[in-house]
C-alpha cells in the first residue's frame, strides 16, 4: 500500500512511503511530482478556490488549479475562509463505564486530600525568581549529602523556579494565573512533601497565596521566606533541616493497589508530522476514552492548535456552557495574538511543514483525535483544578512546557506525549510517555521514546496500540520508569504561562 485515505469524502491521499515522479497511484493517475512520505496526493483535480478535504474535513483552499496526482502543500494550499458548524452538543453519547469490580488497578501513592501520585517526590516551591538560587542550592546540597541515602521510597527533590513572582501585579489575569500554578503543585499528590520558599517582599506574596488558596502548614507542608530566616546562608540551612525532619514521613508512604479512576491523564503531542493525526494521536485517544471508561480523567490543552477544529469539541460538549467556553476562548486567543504581533493560522512550524502538515487547520484536526470520542464534561482556565472526571479542556498555549506545566497544577498525574519529529520532554514530578507517530523515529530516537504508534498502519492497528498505550500507563503510574525519567528530563520544564506587563 503506497497512500492511504483517510476518509471517503477526502479528495487526497496520505503517501505512506516516498512517491516518485510518475509512481502510478491508481488506474486514472500517476504522481505528477515527487511526493515525500507522509505528504499529500490530490486524488482528482481541484479547482482553484475549492475545498481540499482531509479526516472528511476542510484543511484548506486551491490557491491555484491542483491536478490528479499532484502534491499538495503550501505552494498551493492555504487557509481560506469556511463556515463551521458548532452545533452545540449534538454529538454528545453516553460512556459505557466499567463495572466497579472490572476496574484495572495500578499502585499508587494515596494522599490525606484523597488524590493518589503516581511518583513520591519532595518539592521545593518557589514563589518568586528571587528565591529559585536558594531552591536549588537546598536541593543540590541535599544530593552532595547524600540525605536521601536509605530514603529509597522517595523518588527525588525538585526545585520548582521560575521567572516571575514580582515586577507585576498579583491581582491581574497574569497574576492569578502564576498564584494557581504555584498552588497546584503545592498540592499535587504526586509530592509526598512540600516546601515553599519566597523573599519576603515580592509581588506574590507567600502568605496571600496561603490564604488564598487553602495551603497550611503541616508536617508534610512547609513555608518560609528568606528575609524572614535572616538570608540565603540561613534560608539553606533551614531548608535541609526540613527535608531531613520530612524524609522519614515521606518515605514511609509506601505504594497501594488503588483503581485507574484515580489516573488524570495529560495528553499532549509536540513535534507533529502528518502521521501524527494518523497513527499516534488517534491510538492515544483510544486510551484515552479506555481511561474515561475506567472512571478516569483525560485533559486535553493546547488551545492554538484546537483553531479549525473546535467545532468538533462543542458537538460533543455535554452542555451549552462548556460549547460556548470553547468558542469563547478561541475568540480570546485570536485577540490576543493578534495584540501580540501573531496569527493562529501562521501556527505550523518549519518541522509540522516538513513533516507534512501544511495548515492549521489539518494540524488542529489531527491533534483534535488523542482526546478520542468521549463527551466534554467540562472547560477550566489554565492551572485551574480538574474536578470533574472525563475528558475535560483546559486553556493553554501550544508551548509545550508551559502548557503541561498548567496540566499538572490541575491534577495530572501521568502525561502521554505524540511526537513525529523527535521531541525531547520530560516533566518532573509527574511521568512523561511518549509516543512515536512513524517507526523510523521510533528505531532513530528508541533511547527517548516509549512506543512505536507507526505499527498501527504496519500490520497493526489503532486499538492494538491503544490497548499499548493503556497498559504502559498503568505500569508507569505504578513505578515503571519512562525514557525521558530514565534520561533525567523534567529539572527544567516546568514553566508557569508568562502572561501580562512586566514593571
Amino acid at each position: 500500500m503506497k497512500t492511504l485515505r483517510l476518509h471517503p469524502q477526502d479528495n487526497l491521499l496520505v503517501a505512506l512511503d516516498a512517491l516518485p515522479k510518475g509512481c502510478e497511484l491508481s488506474a486514472d493517475f500517476k504522481a505528477c511530482n515527487d511526493i515525500p512520505k507522509m505528504h499529500k496526493v490530490a486524488s482528482q483535480t481541484i479547482a482553484a478556490g475549492e475545498k481540499i478535504l482531509k479526516y472528511g474535513q476542510v484543511i484548506g483552499q486551491a490557491t491555484q488549479s491542483i491536478a490528479a496526482g499532484e502534491h499538495i502543500h503550501t505552494h498551493n494550499c492555504a487557509m481560506g475562509n469556511f463556515e463551521r458548524d458548532f452545533a452545540f452538543c449534538s454529538q454528545i453519547r453516553p460512556t459505557q463505564f466499567v463495572p466497579t469490580n472490572a476496574k484495572r488497578q495500578f499502585q499508587g501513592y494515596h494522599r490525606p486530600s484523597g488524590k493518589v501520585g503516581t511518583r513520591n517526590f519532595i518539592a521545593l516551591v518557589t514563589t518568586v525568581n528571587c528565591s529559585a538560587t536558594a531552591a536549588r542550592h537546598i536541593a543540590e546540597q541535599a544530593r552532595l549529602g547524600q540525605l536521601l541515602d536509605g530514603f529509597d521510597n522517595i523518588d527525588g527533590i525538585v526545585p520548582l523556579v521560575h521567572s516571575s513572582g514580582c515586577g507585576m501585579n498579583p491581582n491581574s489575569r497574569g497574576g492569578h494565573i502564576l498564584a494557581r500554578t504555584l498552588a497546584g503543585y503545592a498540592v499535587h499528590p504526586n509530592f509526598g512533601g512540600v516546601i515553599t520558599l519566597g523573599l519576603g517582599c515580592e509581588a506574590m506574596q507567600l502568605n496571600h497565596l496561603m490564604r488564598d488558596y487553602g495551603l497550611v502548614e503541616s508536617e508534610f507542608f512547609r513555608a518560609y521566606n528568606i528575609q524572614d530566616v535572616d538570608g540565603t546562608a540561613k534560608a539553606i540551612d533551614h531548608g535541609l533541616g526540613i527535608i531531613r525532619e520530612m524524609l522519614p514521613r515521606v518515605n514511609a508512604v509506601k505504594r497501594q493497589a488503588t483503581d485507574a479512576s484515580h489516573l488524570t491523564l495529560a495528553v499532549q503531542c509536540g513535534g507533529s508530522d502528518a502521521f501524527s493525526g494518523i497513527t499516534a494521536n488517534p491510538a492515544l485517544g483510544k486510551a484515552a476514552d479506555t481511561l474515561v471508561a475506567q472512571g478516569g480523567t483525560v485533559i486535553y490543552s493546547e488551545t492554538p492548535e484546537i483553531y479549525g477544529a473546535e467545532h468538533l469539541l462543542t458537538q460533543r460538549a455535554e452542555t451549552p456552557e462548556s460549547a460556548q467556553a470553547i468558542v469563547d476562548l478561541i475568540s480570546w486567543w485570536e485577540n490576543y495574538t493578534l495584540m501580540n504581533g501573531v496569527e493562529l493560522n501562521n501556527n505550523p512550524s518549519p518541522g509540522n511543514k516538513a513533516g507534512g502538515l501544511t495548515t492549521i487547520l489539518e494540524k488542529s484536526l489531527g491533534a483534535m483525535a488523542k482526546a478520542g470520542s468521549t463527551n466534554l464534561r467540562a472547560v477550566y482556565q489554565y492551572a485551574e483544578q480538574v474536578k470533574e472526571k472525563g475528558m475535560v479542556f483546559m486553556d493553554s498555549p501550544g508551548f509545550d512546557p508551559v502548557s503541561v506545566t498548567g496540566q499538572v497544577a490541575s491534577g495530572a498525574n501521568v502525561v502521554c506525549f505524540t511526537t513525529g519529529r523527535g521531541s525531547a520532554f520530560g516533566h518532573k514530578p509527574v511521568p512523561s510517555l511518549k509516543l512515536a507517530s512513524n517507526t523510523a523515529l521510533y528505531e532513530r530516537m528508541t533511547g527517548d521514546i516509549d512506543i512505536n504508534c507507526g505499527k498501527a498502519i504496519e500490520g497493526g492497528s489503532l486499538e492494538a496500540s491503544g490497548a499499548e498505550i493503556f497498559e504502559t500507563i498503568l505500569r508507569v503510574a505504578s513505578g515503571e520508569r519512562t525514557k525521558s525519567e530514565l534520561l533525567g528530563y523534567g529539572d527544567n520544564e516546568f514553566t508557569p504561562w508568562p502572561m501580562g506587563a512586566v514593571v
